[in-house]
C-alpha cells in the first residue's frame, strides 16, 4: 500500500460486505422464501373459492364485525401509545431519577414476555373478582371480557415500539436549538411545537406503524381478556382459528387476505404521511 494509507485512484476501494450483485441476490432469495412464498400460497389458496363463497366467507355479519373490533381497538390502541411511548420516551432522556434503569429495562417486557402469559396476567388483573377490578366492578366499570380489555392488552404489547423508536431520536437531538428558542422568548409549547416536535415527528409515525401493525395480528394476549364473544368481543385472528379447527382452510385464507389487504392499504397510506413529513422538515 503506498504511504499514507490511499490507495490509488485506479484501484476500487474495497467494501466491508461482498458485491452489489451478491448482497442484492441474498436480499431477494430471502425476502421471497421469507415473505413472498407464504403470501403467495394464501392468496392461491384463496382463488380455490368462487366469487359467491368468497363474499360469503369474508362479509358475514360476525366476521365484519370482527374486522370493526381488530381495526378499530388496534387503531385506538396505536393512539394511545404514540401519546403515552413519547410521555415515557421524554421522562426516560431528560430526567434522572432512582430506578430509571429499572423502568427503562421493564419498557421491553412485552418484547420477551409470551403474549399468552400477558393475557393471563390482564385477565388476573382486571377480571371482577382480580386485584383491580374488583374495586372497579361495583362502580361500574368493566375491563376485563369486553372490548375495553382488547384494548388495554394491545396497549399493553404495542407501547414499546413507540417508545423504542422516539427514544434515540431524542437522545440525538440537539439541545442547541431548545436553548436558543428559550432565550428567543419561545415560550415551552412554542419550542415543542415548532423545535422539537418536527424532528420526533417520523419517528413517532414509525412507532405508530409499528404499534398498529403488531395489533392488528395479535391474539395470544387478547383472547384470555376478551370474552370472544361473537359480534361483541371477537377479534379476526379468533375467527381464522375457528375456521381452521373447522377445516374450512379456504375460508381462513379469505379472511386472512381480506386482513391482508386492509393492513397493507393503512401502512401504505401511514408510510406516505411519513415521507411527505420528512420532505416538509427537510424542506424547512
Amino acid at each position: 500500500m503506498p504511504l499514507g494509507g490511499v490507495l490509488p485512484a485506479n484501484r476500487p476501494a474495497r467494501r466491508v460486505l461482498p458485491g452489489f450483485n451478491l448482497t442484492v441476490g441474498y436480499t431477494l432469495f430471502y425476502l421471497g422464501l421469507i415473505v413472498l412464498v407464504p403470501l403467495s400460497a394464501l392468496l392461491l389458496k384463496t382463488f380455490t373459492l368462487s366469487w359467491a363463497d368468497f363474499w360469503t366467507a369474508v362479509a358475514s355479519p360476525r366476521v365484519v364485525a370482527s374486522y370493526k373490533l381488530t381495526f378499530g381497538s388496534s387503531l385506538l390502541a396505536a393512539v394511545v401509545n404514540v401519546f403515552a411511548g413519547l410521555l415515557l420516551a421524554w421522562v426516560l432522556v431528560r430526567y434522572e431519577f432512582p430506578g430509571k434503569k429499572i423502568i427503562d429495562a421493564l419498557v421491553d417486557l412485552p418484547f420477551a414476555l409470551p403474549t399468552a402469559v400477558a393475557g393471563i396476567s390482564l385477565t388476573a388483573l382486571l377480571a371482577g373478582n382480580g386485584w383491580v377490578g374488583q374495586y372497579l366492578e361495583p362502580m361500574g366499570i368493566q375491563l376485563a371480557f369486553n372490548p375495553n380489555g382488547i384494548v388495554i392488552a394491545l396497549i399493553f404489547i404495542g407501547l414499546p415500539f413507540v417508545v423504542r423508536t422516539v427514544q434515540p431520536v431524542l437522545e440525538d437531538a440537539e439541545k442547541e436549538l431548545e436553548e436558543a428558542a428559550t432565550c428567543l422568548g419561545a415560550s415551552r409549547f412554542q419550542t415543542f411545537r415548532y423545535v422539537i416536535f418536527p424532528s420526533i415527528a417520523p419517528a413517532l409515525l414509525t412507532g405508530f406503524a409499528m404499534a398498529f401493525a403488531r395489533a392488528v395480528g395479535e391474539y395470544g394476549s387478547v383472547i384470555f381478556i376478551a370474552g370472544n364473544m361473537p359480534m361483541i368481543s371477537e377479534i379476526t385472528p379468533l375467527i381464522i382459528i375457528g375456521k381452521l379447527e373447522q377445516y374450512d382452510y379456504a375460508g381462513a385464507t379469505a379472511v386472512a387476505t381480506v386482513m391482508l389487504g386492509i393492513s397493507f392499504v393503512l401502512l401504505l397510506a401511514i408510510n406516505a404521511l411519513q415521507s411527505w413529513q420528512r420532505k416538509r422538515s427537510g424542506g424547512k
